[in-house]
């Protein structure tokens, strides 16, 4: 068998995923692991060897393409030192321990790091050892990987599968239950009712969508660029650390869910930080968001083992187009912060009452189909670039985690690739990690 015949039996990307890997758009994840206590380079090649590597196999294989420009996976021996980056920072002051100087250094680095190419000749992923203090931890481990490799809920769940608990590493970790709206008892006529009003509603987000993707733009703001290719511009990364009991207490005084808080609380930031630049909203400008959603039939994270089996690792996520909460700047002075919440609540309770991201992810393999990846990636990047902002998140464990043995202090993460501003949190024991990118003198 020649290699070109042997090319057609290896695993092809999904659709999804050979979409965001294509000249007109290609994605990266960067995951920041905070750890209490620094890991050597010795320490972290064995961990990449005897447990990132094994994983999954995608770990050690690179994406080759076939004479039909299906894009498949083809297994490679991976070597981790060609995948491990240990930076060096030059203090001007040797005996200081000025862990600001490192924040701002770390800040630097991951923004420098987030628009560099990954090699093509190797497994698309890096890892990168810091090993300076921060005010946040004593070391950290950035994850750079192609999202070609899965999305956040596969990464998410390969990743906290060889984490443990860090007080008791013999008990699996524990994952929060999922949101949910209350589901009131219905008669015959409400039922139909419900029925009709979400038939309403898949129909209003599907026309959307579609229409977002060509026509429908938001409208120019200091946040919104205009910068052609915008995503190959330097930007600059920062993240906020809240406590989940204080969202959980303003979610329990508006009846919403952690998201409705989070999707407003987003809303009221970007607000304030327009009116910090000069934006005079006149109520005339849109602010919509992509929310980015998991579209699997399964809640909660799986081992690799079921994932593999139930065919649900890889790039399965929807996106949603939320109209954020808007007040114009007469407003803005007497406007409670709550408001933003109420309204954002309202928002995401119409979208809950809708297949609007469902059918528009339907929608998008059939593009891929006709058009092929390109035309996917087209459709995809014309999407998020009239939009205003890009929301995701990840929901780590309840307890404590420790990564061979080294107790996880924070994490949060940020995709690379997106030509429009991006706001992510990540929710791990008992507090959420935001995080945003925005371009450094373009927004």
């Amino acid at each position: 068998m020649s290699e070109m015949d042997g090319i057609h039996l290896l695993p092809p990307l999904s659709p999804l995923g050979s979409f965001i890997n294509t000249p007109t758009l290609t994605f990266y994840i960067l995951g920041v692991l905070e750890l209490e206590n620094p890991f050597t380079k010795s320490q972290t090649l064995q961990f990449l060897k005897d447990v990132f590597i094994p994983i999954n196999i995608r770990f050690s294989s690179v994406i080759v393409t076939d004479e039909k420009g299906v894009q498949r996976w083809k297994k490679i021996d991976s070597v981790p030192e060609h995948h491990l980056i240990v930076p060096t920072f030059s203090h001007p002051y040797p005996t200081s321990n000025d862990q600001e100087f490192y924040d701002e250094q770390i800040e630097e680095y991951i923004s420098d790091i987030n628009m560099k190419e990954l090699p093509q000749n190797l497994p698309p992923w890096q890892v990168h050892l810091i090993t300076y203090p921060t005010k946040n931890a004593a070391g950290s481990l950035i994850f750079k990987l192609n999202h070609a490799l899965g999305d956040g809920y596969s990464i998410m769940g390969a990743l906290f599968s060889i984490f443990r608990r860090a007080e008791n590493p013999s008990h699996p970790l524990r994952f929060p239950s999922a949101s949910s709206r209350m589901n009131e008892v219905k008669t015959n006529y409400s039922r139909v009712s419900a029925l009709v009003t979400k038939c309403k509603n898949t129909l209003s987000d599907l026309t959307k969508n579609v229409l977002g993707a060509y026509i429908l733009k938001d409208g120019l703001t200091v946040i919104r660029s205009t910068t052609d290719r915008v995503e190959h511009q330097p930007i600059s990364i920062s993240s906020v650390t809240i406590s989940l009991d204080h969202i959980r207490d303003i979610r329990s005084r508006v009846g919403g869910t952690v998201n409705d808080v989070t999707t407003g609380w987003i809303s009221y930031g970007l607000h304030l930080y327009m009116k910090k630049l000069g934006e005079s909203g006149d109520g005339s400008s849109s602010l919509t968001a992509l929310v980015v959603m998991n579209m699997r039939m399964y809640r909660g994270f799986k081992s690799i083992e079921e994932m593999l089996k139930a065919n649900i690792w890889g790039n399965y996520f929807g996106l949603l187009s939320v109209s954020l909460p808007f007040f114009v700047s007469s407003e803005m002075e007497q406007v409670d912060p709550l408001d933003y919440i109420v309204k954002a609540k309202e928002e995401m309770e119409r979208k809950a009452n809708s297949y609007g991201a469902y059918f528009t992810s339907k929608l998008l393999n059939i593009v891929g189909k006709l058009r092929g990846p390109e035309g996917g990636a087209k459709f995809i990047y014309s999407n998020v670039r009239n939009k205003t902002i890009m929301i995701s998140n990840m929901c780590g464990p309840v307890e404590k985690a420790a990564i061979a043995g080294n107790p996880l202090r924070s994490f949060y993460f940020t995709i690379s690739g997106m030509p429009q501003p991006c706001v992510y949190y990540s929710k791990l024991h008992g507090k959420a990690k935001v995080g945003d990118n925005f371009g450094e003198g373009i927004y």
